[in-house]
């Protein structure tokens, strides 16, 4: 009999048969005793296996459903690729969300072509800190700026990306041990960030305007916060977008608390044009919850010397080559420069090099335009294919709140998804766990539809599909 030190091997073993496909996504795996029977090992071992399963991301389970094989989780392939029949070999992936449109490639061919010659490569490869070079300040600052809001290019510095920006932003101003305050569903990398740097998640009650100030000063009377983190433009992933008189309360309530905030504007370049209002939310079908004009100016316009704006390039134009942003108060500049040094999390230089020439030439410009014309176009189909649905969605965002129908739980839901080769992401990936819980976050039955990484011809597919599963139950999911 195998020894308990062995569930490496057999975790490995059935790793093994899931990428051969000998186990395919949605299958349900036997049970642990009998698991435990079958390859003659002791239960507490098989429970060891189904805990590292799931631990690399391969398999999901829920008390009372069994454990299943989760979809393959794929990069999005290219917009051009050859439409893709739905059969049996086709994974559909809503779980990413990078943005890509046809046009996309050869504008950044476009302009990356002077950044060939031995003379501008040479410069772009040497190294650069964090505050890069007036060049890029210069372009940075004109992407940040907007009606209300001119930011400063000298107080500008560039991370890796924008979960390096993130996490410089929070390193440098929430000590090891501190406590960041956080949207009750927010980024699910944010936790990652926090655990990694020894910092202390609150999460904080929101509610369809966004972040509520009075939970900020809650959770701050509890024990004292060091700063707040939050997206209040296009949420990722309730799509709130907060209005400008929460703004103002939340920018004086910073001020009140001498509290710092860590302002995420990723995906606030798809807010740019207005749209037509929308009637309010309700269960009758996926209406969003905050359509209108455009977002008011950031945080980092109403309270300059308590926010941290940070932003990418990532959604913007590719992941492959990417570029976070950060500006930060004058008083915390050096701060979170010595931040994004020591973790490592500054830009190279020729990423940030092809990034400023991007933003002087108008590529930047004429790429986003066209993902904001692409998103629109993903959110009418769920619109169409989820109608009658509790979801909610800005019309301008890449990404739907599913709230899943009575009887579904969003683990169930996300094994017969994956049965049927889709991937979603369980709405646990975006809680937060209150203090005090032993990392146990509450388990709302919703799931987050990412739309971007679908080829847009089999997105309908997908969602129709989705919506057939939700008209059931789990029982008629999995049949015996």
């Amino acid at each position: 009999m195998a020894g308990t030190d062995d569930y490496l091997r057999v975790a490995d073993a059935v790793a093994a048969d899931i990428a051969a496909g000998r186990l395919r996504p949605g299958d349900r795996l036997a049970t642990q005793r009998a698991f435990a029977r079958t390859h003659g090992i002791a239960n507490s071992t098989a429970h060891r296996v189904y805990r590292e399963l799931a631990r690399r991301g391969l398999t999901v389970g829920e008390v009372g459903r069994g454990t299943f094989v989760r979809a393959a989780q794929h990069a999005p392939g290219p917009a051009l690729a050859e439409p893709a029949a739905p059969d049996a070999g086709t994974r559909v992936n809503l779980e990413l969300n990078y943005p890509v449109v046809p046009e996309q490639a050869a504008l950044l061919a476009e302009g990356m072509a002077p950044l060939l010659r031995p003379d501008a490569l040479d410069a772009a490869l040497r190294p650069l800190g964090p505050a890069g070079h007036p060049a890029a300040r210069a372009a940075a600052a004109a992407l940040l700026t907007r009606t209300g809001f001119t930011p400063d290019p000298d107080r500008i510095l560039f991370a890796g990306n924008g979960r390096h920006a993130v996490a410089g932003a929070v390193a440098a101003l929430v000590p090891p041990g501190g406590r960041l305050g956080v949207e009750a569903h927010t980024y699910p990398l944010v936790k990652s960030i926090a655990a990694r740097i020894g910092v202390t998640l609150v999460p904080l009650a929101m509610d369809a305007h966004g972040l509520r100030p009075e939970a900020v000063r809650a959770a701050h009377r509890s024990a004292p916060l060091h700063a707040v983190y939050l997206q209040p433009t296009l949420h990722n992933p309730l799509g709130v977008t907060m209005p400008a008189p929460r703004r103002v309360e939340l920018s004086d309530t910073l001020r009140e608390l001498d509290l710092w905030a860590v302002e995420d504007a990723i995906w606030s370049f798809l807010d740019e044009d207005p749209v037509p209002a929308a009637p309010g939310s309700s269960a009758a079908g996926p209406v969003p919850p905050q359509a209108g004009p455009a977002a008011p100016p950031p945080l980092a316009a109403l309270a300059p010397e308590r926010t941290v704006l940070v932003d990418s390039l990532s959604k913007r134009l590719a992941p492959g080559l990417t570029v976070g942003l950060v500006l930060p108060p004058a008083a915390r500049r050096d701060a979170v420069a010595s931040a994004l040094r020591s973790g490592g999390w500054t830009a190279t230089g020729f990423a940030l090099e092809a990034a400023t020439r991007w933003l002087a030439d108008g590529t930047v410009d004429r790429i986003v335009r066209a993902k904001r014309r692409d998103a629109a176009e993903r959110q009418a189909l769920v619109r169409r294919h989820l109608d009658g649905f509790a979801v909610s969605a800005d019309p301008r965002s890449y990404f739907a709140w599913w709230e899943l129908p009575e009887g579904w739980r969003a683990e169930s839901f996300l094994a017969a998804a994956a049965r049927r080769g889709i991937a979603v992401t369980p709405g646990t990936a975006f809680a937060v766990a209150p203090e005090g819980t032993q990392g146990t976050a509450p388990a709302p039955h919703a799931v987050r539809l990412a739309l971007a990484g679908a080829p847009p011809d089999l997105l309908p597919y997908a969602l129709t599909t989705l919506a057939a599963v939700a008209r059931g139950t789990p029982e008629d999911a999995f049949p015996e």
